[in-house]
């Protein structure tokens, strides 16, 4: 793995940072307090292509390659883990099973939008009683004529309430297991049946609505199948695997945020006539901090390259997001203790970070999930 970055890549995390520092970070204590979509927001990044990074320009996107796709969202979780949520699940796993998937008329109508910041994505998987067992769904899709009639329901969908364009997944043979798992591409203005029962109040992750959906009687059209009937579980598979490469990078983005607080309030806070990073036990804890941060960050990238080089990736996948996603959550913890008294309150963002951190080891596979995928791997090796 080469890490001497490219001019490009270099510049792209530059243009991500200078919009988070200037647009995103002054109203991130607002989004967290309001809970509330932040659209423009959303529409600047579409303007500025950080909406479809990983995708080829003749799709919409930026045409940039994965490396600089984690690098841009490492930058804007560092700025707010909710909008760094939005910008994965709209890019990482929506525009991904399109881009994968899809068959080339339905990119160009339904991809290029998302790329462009035109439409917002979702990814429709989990159900109340099928989290991290996908075949447990019981959401169903009937063929009637040239359409599919959807009934069921998904729960934890993030952007389900502002997405224009979902993918959605369904039972299309009941008894057939993983391999009666299809998937679909609904639209939320037009497909009747389509209903958002509401959203959920969350500890952390504020800003991006994450939704309750229903299928009533829901008739998708049957060109809008992704790949053919019983490849929906290896396509989520697939899409998941991937965006774990990202929820490592919302994660080493919340632990950086974290770190780079901790270490200028070190050196600013009095105590004891002296700043407290003049104390050996808190220049240990940011010494394990910075390392944490640091070795993170390097299983994203390993992850990052073997996708790119077309190597196996499942593993590297898994221990980086299982990785990162343990060590934000407790250097937003050492960040807490470090501010002391301060940490616990909202006139800091370290209690922020730390609430937006814990999500980062429950979606997109838990960590024990996690620790399974790795243990197969290993075995299987």
């Amino acid at each position: 793995m080469d890490l001497a970055f490219s001019d490009e890549q270099r510049r792209i995390r530059k243009a991500v940072a200078e919009f988070v520092d200037e647009e995103v970070i002054p109203r991130a204590a607002a989004i967290d307090e309001t809970d509330e979509f932040p659209a423009d927001l959303v529409d600047r990044m579409g303007e500025l292509g950080f909406l479809g990074m990983p995708f080829p320009e003749e799709y919409g996107g930026a045409g940039l390659d994965y490396h600089a796709y984690a690098m841009g969202l490492e930058e804007i979780a560092r700025g707010s883990g909710g909008l760094a949520t939005i910008v994965a699940a709209h890019t990482s796993l929506a525009g991904n099973v399109l881009f994968e998937f899809a068959s080339e008329s339905t990119q160009q109508e339904y991809l290029t939008p998302l790329n462009r910041g035109e439409e917002i994505g979702a990814f429709a998987l989990s159900e109340p009683n099928a989290g991290s067992d996908v075949t447990a769904m019981s959401t169903s899709a009937e063929r009637d004529g040239d359409e599919y009639v959807i009934n069921g329901g998904k729960v934890w969908i993030s952007n389900g309430s502002v997405a224009d364009t979902i993918v959605v997944f369904a039972k299309t043979d009941p008894d057939a297991g993983r391999e009666g798992i299809s998937t679909f591409l609904v639209r939320a203005e037009t497909d009747d049946g389509f209903i958002v029962e509401g959203t959920e109040s969350k500890l952390g992750d504020k800003g991006c609505p994450t939704a309750e959906l229903r299928f009533d009687d829901m008739r998708v059209p049957e060109e809008r199948l992704i790949g053919e009937e019983g490849e929906g579980f290896t396509q989520a598979l697939q899409t998941l695997n991937a965006g774990r490469i990202t929820i490592a990078a919302r994660s080493v983005g919340i632990a950086r945020a974290a770190f780079e607080d901790a270490l200028e309030y070190a050196g600013d806070r009095e105590q004891f006539d002296r700043p407290i990073a003049d104390f050996q036990a808190i220049q240990h804890e940011l010494a394990e901090m910075d390392t944490k941060v640091q070795a993170a960050r390097l299983l994203m990238h390993e992850a990052a390259d073997r996708k790119m080089r077309g190597e196996s990736y499942v593993k590297a996948a898994a221990q980086a997001k299982l990785y990162a996603s343990e060590i934000s959550r407790e250097v937003a913890n050492s960040g807490i203790q470090i501010h002391g008294g301060y940490g616990y309150t909202k006139e800091f963002p370290m209690e922020r970070y730390y609430r937006d951190a814990k999500l980062n080891e429950i979606y997109e596979g838990t960590s024990e999930i996690l620790k399974n995928t790795i243990a197969r791997q290993l075995l299987s090796e």
